[in-house]
């Protein structure tokens, strides 16, 4: 069991497991009463590093809505000194659509929106929600780099990206981060080597959707293997999964999604799981 994990490139102790706050403002979101117990209990259990963005909202009349959220928690619970908060910028939202816009010009204005709706003069971790394909990924980091000059943002990093992304980010300004949807059901950045770049890098490589994502978790629980293991271990299979990432890599930052407190304060009990060899041989058999 772990306590604590070094964010890479940074003398911060973060808990070995993240809150993926998206659920708390999408569609079939909680009341706000509910939204602020999920965040209460993460922290109350040890966490430390709540993930967000922008466009985690219902539109875009509440572009924000995540972020506000998020500071309004924190800000009761007299915790923001204590908590980091990453967020994300580069997607524009319409009621149907996330659309890629990581002009530099769109990116500015929702960096400085956001340090308003978190209420701070410097976001922890700023990071580009998606490359956009409309203009060269040179130009949208260079501008990150500006608003970390200006210190406007502490930190870059990037989300939904390959290898090649990631060393072209490189070639301009330090990375801290990277984000990709990754779980034992979807090993993209294992296979192309993006985690194993990560580590050698002393990035952080931040897992979403670690149990399958808001669709695909619900069916995981009539996996058999994974009902042998969290038998055996006295654990959810989210657990399972979660610890899964957790033993892969000490750069993976699984982060849970959540929407009611006992869902997080299952997810965050996945750090007292202790694998055996022949629990990582049949998980990795899938």
């Amino acid at each position: 069991m772990e306590n604590s994990r070094q964010f890479n490139n940074t003398n911060i102790e973060i808990f070995p497991i993240g809150l993926g706050a998206m659920p708390l403002s999408l569609n079939g979101r909680p009341d706000p009463t509910q939204a602020h117990a999920v965040i209460e209990a993460f922290i109350h259990a040890g966490g430390n590093f709540i993930d967000t963005a922008n466009v985690y909202c219902m539109d875009e009349s509440e572009v924000g809505h995540n972020e506000r959220l998020i500071e309004k928690t924190l800000s009761k619970l007299n915790q923001k000194n204590n908590i980091h908060v990453a967020t994300k910028g580069g997607i524009k939202r319409n009621e149907n659509n996330w659309i890629a816009n990581a002009k530099p010009a769109f990116l500015r204005q929702s960096c400085e929106q956001s340090l308003i709706d978190l209420n701070t003069e410097s976001i922890f971790l700023y990071q580009l929600h998606s490359p956009d394909p409309e203009i060269p990924l040179a130009e949208s980091v260079g501008e990150l780099l500006n608003l970390k000059n200006e210190g406007k943002i502490q930190y870059i990093g990037l989300s939904n990206v390959n290898l090649e992304q990631v060393q072209i980010a490189l070639s301009i300004t330090q990375i801290i981060s990277v984000q990709n949807r990754c779980s034992l059901f979807d090993q993209r950045s294992f296979n192309d080597g993006t985690v194993e770049f990560c580590e050698k890098s002393n990035i952080t490589f931040i897992a979403h959707s670690p149990v399958g994502g808001h669709f695909q978790h619900k069916q995981l629980t009539d996996n058999d293997s994974l009902k042998v293991l969290a038998d055996k271990h006295n654990a959810s299979p989210y657990q399972i999964l979660i610890a899964w990432l957790l033993n892969k890599s000490a750069s993976i930052l699984p982060i849970p999604g959540a929407s009611k407190v006992a869902s997080i304060q299952d997810s965050l009990q996945a750090n007292t799981i202790e694998l055996d060899k022949d629990d990582i041989y049949l998980l990795n058999r899938f």
